[in-house]
């Protein structure tokens, strides 16, 4: 399934696409995507509706995030080698864990915004995990069994306040727009084979990060039984994997976003977003 939530800010509906890719109002069978409901039961109750019988909602309609208020947005930094090699940054030997303020998130075609006195915005194409169910100290093995979907997410960052000012990576990826988020929750079963995805992004027309998840350094599984050795997650948070190459601050010399921009992302199976900078 592809599920999505549409409306105005602060006011959206769950909904699914259908097979003919036509928008399907869920809110008679779900309050929301959210903590509450983002579990393995509800997607059991959702695969048995005939989304065609659904009211369909108009394609104009803003899709916003594709989750609603997640406990946890956890991002995983340098997971791909080409990626550490052009910040000039090692490859890990243990993933790099940092978190997003969940009051970054926003919809995959929101405007992001460059903060006042920022001049190190930059992008990153990334796939993220939502978690299903509450988990612990799990194997590897076991981590699939645990992930309800997938979806797209540009971790914005602002080079300056991650890198330059002290302590951790958390001041630099949190600002209000730094994560557009969707279109789709999509689930397990829509994916052959999660760690062989392409992923782009455009920047006002030109191909900036070129990618595949078959490139991570750590793998999605791995990363998920990891992260279980040090924090519990719970139904709904999200965990964003990296980027490929290509960001502003690899390039020589760095590019930084500007007010006027045009960011385009897409990842197999994930859909597109796309942004206007502000």
């Amino acid at each position: 399934m592809k599920l999505l939530r549409c409306g105005n800010k602060g006011k959206e509906i769950p909904a699914a696409l259908d097979k003919n890719g036509k928008i399907r109002d869920l809110s008679s069978h779900v309050s929301d995507f959210n903590p509450e409901t983002l579990n393995f039961e509800t997607l059991t109750k959702l695969k048995k509706i005939d989304f065609e019988t659904l009211p369909e909602v108009s394609n104009s309609t803003r899709v916003g995030s594709c989750i609603s208020r997640p406990g946890k947005f956890i991002g995983i930094g340098l997971n791909y080698s080409d990626h550490a090699a052009e910040t000039g940054a090692k490859p890990p030997s243990e993933p790099i864990v940092f978190m997003k303020a969940t009051s970054c998130i926003s919809g995959p075609n929101d405007d992001v915004i460059v903060h006042k006195n920022s001049k190190k915005t930059d992008w990153e194409v990334e796939i993220a995990f939502v978690i299903g169910k509450e988990t612990k100290y799990i194997s590897e093995k076991d981590s699939p069994n645990h992930i309800l979907g997938y979806c797209i997410v540009n971790d914005i960052s602002e080079r300056e306040w991650q890198i330059e000012k002290m302590g951790q990576w958390v001041k630099g990826k949190s600002a209000d727009t730094f994560g557009p988020m969707g279109p789709y929750l999509v689930t397990k079963d829509e994916i052959p084979d999660v760690q062989k995805l392409n992923l782009s992004l455009d920047l006002n027309g030109q191909r900036m990060q070129t990618g595949n998840t078959n490139k991570m350094i750590f793998k999605i599984n791995f990363i998920l039984s990891y992260l279980s050795n040090f924090m519990s997650l719970q139904p709904g948070d999200i965990v964003t994997t990296g980027t490929p190459p290509g960001v502003g601050m690899g390039k020589k010399p760095p590019t930084y976003l500007k007010p006027g921009d045009e960011l385009s992302l897409s990842i197999d199976c994930l859909g597109k977003q796309h942004q206007k900078v502000k």
